[in-house]
């Protein structure tokens, strides 16, 4: 009996992201087709079995299944605008990076065009493509995603269905990317902050980690509850305290000569919901003041 994730399938676009997913297919025993406008990218994926398609409509011929990833939508809505033919009736698998709104412009295109659509958001590095921790999230036809779950398992160990809503996977990508950033942001600023006394990177660390893993790491699901039911009194880490907290972090930074754009954003923020009458509650409340805009 033939393996039900081993059926053809094409890449279009091989950039670092894209051949992982090639090499990911290939090394499963898919029979996979590539396409890239450097074609020389695709010299080591044909060494490894795969077969390079001259032009975009021959890679598409070539398979049933059509999985996307290139810079942008603007860049997949040129490539795939005189090839309506060739995908009529076939799947599209988009996990090109753009906004939610791209991705349900495109999803109007596909139906408009007899395309069966499924869009989706890698949250992962190339290099962790195939691996268990990988998640990749989809969004779109529920009938597509059931069809070709068996085919997309070995791009990544988790995979997850978010619904009809074509836009809602990049929803999820930009929510997670904002995290990391805001992250690390802090992390770079308290860096820079210890930096000022002489102590490094290395050094801080393991406060860092500590602090990540028993203090915020915790919080999370915490207010997550807190949120969902719209209850923010708190007897633990009111805004009313943080507001004179941040304060100090913000004046520190400043006589340092610590850039504070990143910390004074937090600061107003507080400062708002404070000056709105929610001293009293916990920081969790600060989803408000970005509903606010």
């Amino acid at each position: 009996m033939s393996n039900t994730n081993q059926g053809p399938v094409t890449v279009l676009g091989l950039g670092m992201m894209g051949t992982a997913l090639a090499t990911a297919f290939v090394k499963n025993g898919n029979p996979t087709t590539v396409w890239n406008r450097s074609a020389d990218k695709a010299d080591a994926l044909v060494e490894q079995g795969a077969v390079f398609a001259a032009d975009i409509k021959q890679a598409i011929e070539a398979s049933p299944v059509v999985v996307a990833c290139v810079s942008t939508y603007e860049v997949l809505n040129g490539l795939l605008a005189d090839a309506a033919d060739e995908l009529k009736g076939k799947v599209v698998i988009n996990l090109t990076s753009g906004t939610p709104e791209d991705a349900r412009a495109f999803a109007v295109w596909a139906e408009q065009n007899g395309v069966r659509y499924l869009d989706g958001a890698i949250m992962a590095v190339p290099q962790m493509i195939g691996l268990p921790q990988a998640l990749i999230f989809y969004a779109g036809s529920q009938e597509v995603y059931a069809e070709h779950e068996e085919l997309l398992k070995p791009l990544a160990g988790t995979n997850v269905y978010l619904g009809a809503d074509t836009g809602v996977a990049m929803i999820y990508d930009l929510g997670l990317l904002s995290l990391l950033w805001s992250s690390l942001a802090g992390y770079f600023h308290a860096v820079a902050l210890v930096n000022s006394a002489g102590v490094s990177a290395e050094a801080f660390t393991p406060f860092a980690l500590t602090w990540i893993e028993h203090v915020i790491t915790p919080s999370i699901p915490q207010s997550a509850q807190e949120i969902d039911s719209a209850s923010f009194d708190t007897e633990i880490s009111s805004l009313g305290v943080n507001k004179a907290a941040i304060e100090h972090l913000v004046a520190t930074s400043k006589q340092l000569g610590i850039n504070s754009d990143f910390s004074a954003a937090i600061q107003a923020l507080i400062e708002r919901r404070v000056e709105q009458g929610h001293a009293g509650h916990s920081l969790a409340s600060l989803v408000e003041a970005f509903k606010q805009g």
